[in-house]
């Protein structure tokens, strides 16, 4: 029997449906799912840092659940039961408008499933952007979405009027994006990110960037892979954020009998993505299984420091803030306290790391203080196969 979908009217309904559907679709500290809450007329709203560092809550909601793409792994692909609901662009403005009028959100994460065609779905995803910016003369923070199946004039439009744009890469190559969405291709996304940049130089480029996602455990990828597309996408596009989303089975799905993906996963890959962004690591400096993963039981810097033993013990008091952030424990923060701090007076004692906010058991193994290195029994059996040698 073919199963003809509800078509939902009701602007609550839709609301709760549609924000209900973009959970999957992540943005800055949208990744952490534990941080969002309920807005009064349902659906979801997620805090995020702007690029001038203020945080602010964004309304995170599609324009349509109703998508004409069957990737494996999503609650919205075509031919799954469930109510196909879909906004106009104006409504989606006035509904945006009025939660920022009671002071609930600050700003716009607007994503949708490909509704039709990617071409009218597009269309009026501008179209939201364009009332907000020129009728509304909205000034604050849109992330918007861009198909890989939009054209040029589309992409220019959407970094024109958005503060972040993004364009969803899924998985880190051909044969693993076929595997999960065999009507995807990989080289049209690719092909949108060297438009990107080909903008970017010529000067067009959205305020804060561009992002990405991969879905991590849909296939058979493997964390390698992953993060050699992510490198390439930092180093050579200027992309701001990648974001991994680990997999989880959906009924009625061609992959609702998978085994969910770890956790453990997904934030082994953020913080190697950490290491390039923050700590300037290159991706020969990561270190993985022979399987080609990230190791789960510790963390990538802490598997670095173990597997380089001629850079340690580092001296606190004279290193460089370079050198500093290869120190496990220590973050971009803590070097930046720990190099203020040591122009008054030099550092001796565990204590007065501490007080900086360090973490002075991860960080004791690797330091010297005023020439003292300062031990503390720690578990390292569990490292023991992944040290060199």
């Amino acid at each position: 029997m073919v199963y003809f979908p509800k078509k939902i009217t009701d602007i609550d309904q839709k609301v709760i449906i549609l924000g209900e559907s973009a959970q999957y679709d992540l943005c800055g500290a949208c990744a952490n799912q534990i941080e969002r809450k309920r807005n009064p007329q349902g659906g979801w709203i997620y805090p995020t840092v702007t690029p001038d560092g203020e945080r602010v809550n964004l309304l995170k909601i599609l324009l349509s659940n109703d998508c004409i793409h069957n990737c494996y792994y999503c609650g919205n692909r075509e031919g799954r039961k469930g109510d196909r609901v879909r906004f106009s662009p104006e409504e989606l403005v006035r509904i945006f408008l009025n939660m920022k009028d009671r002071g609930l959100v600050k700003g716009l994460f607007l994503s949708s499933a490909v509704d039709r065609n990617p071409f009218q779905t597009m269309d009026d995803m501008i179209k939201v952007t364009e009332l907000l910016r020129w009728k509304y003369h909205f000034r604050g923070y849109i992330h918007l979405k861009i198909f890989p199946e939009s054209t040029d004039d589309y992409i220019e439009t959407a970094i024109r009027l958005a503060t972040r744009v993004s364009i969803n890469i899924e998985a880190p190559g051909s044969d693993y994006l076929k595997s999960i969405a065999p009507q995807k291709n990989f080289n049209r996304i690719w092909n949108r990110f060297l438009y990107l940049k080909k903008l970017s130089q010529k000067g067009i480029r959205p305020r804060a960037g561009f992002t990405t996602q991969l879905v991590i455990g849909g296939g058979e990828e493997k964390d390698l892979d992953i993060m050699r597309t992510v490198s390439t996408l930092y180093h050579d596009f200027s992309m701001t954020r990648a974001y991994y989303s680990a997999f989880h089975p959906i009924i009625e799905t061609p992959l609702a009998e998978k085994q969910p993906e770890s956790t453990w996963r997904e934030h082994r890959l953020y913080q190697a993505d950490y290491l390039f962004r923050k700590y300037h690591f290159s991706l020969d400096e990561l270190i993985f299984n022979q399987n080609g993963n990230l190791p789960l039981e510790i963390d990538p810097k802490t598997l670095w420091a173990l597997n380089h033993p001629e850079v340690f013990p580092l001296e606190i008091n004279t290193a460089s803030y370079q050198e500093l952030l290869r120190i496990p424990g220590i973050g971009p923060i803590s070097a930046k306290r720990i190099i203020q701090f040591r122009q008054k007076a030099p550092f001796r004692d565990l204590s007065s790391l501490q007080n900086l906010g360090i973490r002075a058991q991860a960080t004791a193994p690797y330091i010297l203080l005023s020439g003292k290195q300062f031990r503390i029994p720690q578990q390292l059996s569990l490292f023991s196969e992944y040290i060199a040698g």
